[in-house]
């Protein structure tokens, strides 16, 4: 999907449906397969998840690599993997973490055995942005390193860009602050010429978070600024809910701090995220929403809000952010 197709997201979730009808109307099994993969990514590009999960599931059943290893040769990408990897990320989002896992697991192992490249270097990628999700910044690297060696020996310029900008991220996240900063800068620019626009609202957002690190707070309001108005002209809105939630953190670390404007702009990610079922995302707003709280001397009130929030989960406890609420709680309950 290019650049100026994102600016019809909507209109591609119609056509998917209607793809999807007129195979099986046709009882073209090959047809709905990739149907299936279309809607699912088309639903997870317009953040809904839920669906995101149904489409890729129900593809994923009906999947066998065996029988169906040949849409490489005639769609240039195999299904199985996609849709292991938009069922992976979905169910990160739902707050299935654990499951999430499992299913990028799953996709990994598919993709290798396929050895073929292009599905590959996609997995990869995927699984890359799976554990930066999970916030696993050493298996990040390495499968965002892989997809981008991958892509550069077989000419992928879109995945040698996506990789590139993970590999970034990593950096930033393993102290290299600096160093990572400048290659998501020349990375993102290299994204951008490829002529695609999709998930740069997430690569914005990340770049921001980097500058946030580096304590130039200026920058990354400005970056997520940018990513926002994006989200509005082109309806991608999977990490909007993320987005609005950095921005409330930095208005609060800002020389001059705005309190009220940050607390709107964490309610926002939390009503997104809650709109959208992401689980995940709404922990995020609802930890950062109850730091700012205690900060103002309002403990029962961050209790109330992060507690039923962080019940709500039964997997995933051994992951970075449920480690990071539960130790908010804990010091809420003294």
């Amino acid at each position: 999907m290019s650049f100026l197709t994102i600016r019809e997201l909507p209109l591609a979730r119609e056509l998917g449906e209607q793809l999807l009808a007129l195979a099986h109307h046709l009882q073209d099994a090959a047809y709905v397969l990739e149907a299936h993969r279309a809607l699912a990514f088309t639903c997870l590009s317009l953040d809904e998840m839920a669906m995101t999960r149904t489409q890729a599931e129900q593809e994923i059943a009906l999947y066998h690599p065996h029988e169906h290893h040949t849409h490489v040769l005639t769609y240039g990408q195999d299904p199985g993997t996609s849709c292991l990897a938009y069922a992976a990320l979905a169910l990160w989002y739902l707050g299935y973490p654990a499951q999430a896992l499992q299913r990028g697991h799953e996709m990994l192992k598919l993709a290798r055995e396929l050895a073929h490249p292009f599905s590959l270097a996609h997995a990869l990628y995927f699984a890359s942005l799976l554990y930066q999700h999970r916030r696993e910044v050493h298996a990040a690297r390495e499968c965002a390193e892989a997809a981008q060696a991958l892509a550069t020996e077989h000419g992928f310029a879109l995945y040698v860009a996506r990789g590139t900008l993970q590999r970034s991220w990593a950096l930033t996240e393993q102290g290299q602050l600096a160093e990572g900063i400048d290659l998501m800068r020349q990375s993102l620019a290299a994204y951008r010429a490829t002529g695609s626009g999709l998930v740069l609202p997430y690569f914005l957002a990340r770049l921001a978070e980097a500058c946030g690190k580096g304590d130039d707070i200026e920058a990354g309001l400005h970056l997520l600024d940018e990513a926002l108005t994006f989200v509005d002209q082109h309806a991608e809105g999977w990490w909007e809910a993320e987005i609005h939630r950095l921005k409330g953190v930095f208005l609060v670390q800002q020389v001059v701090p705005d309190a009220q404007q940050a607390e709107g702009c964490l309610q926002q990610a939390l009503a997104i995220a809650g709109r959208q079922q992401a689980k995940s995302l709404e922990l995020r707003a609802a930890v950062s929403l109850s730091r700012l709280w205690q900060q103002q001397g309002k403990q029962a009130e961050a209790r109330a809000l992060l507690a039923p929030i962080y019940g709500w989960f039964t997997e995933g406890f051994e992951t970075a952010d449920l480690q990071e609420a539960k130790a908010l709680l804990d010091t809420l309950a003294g």
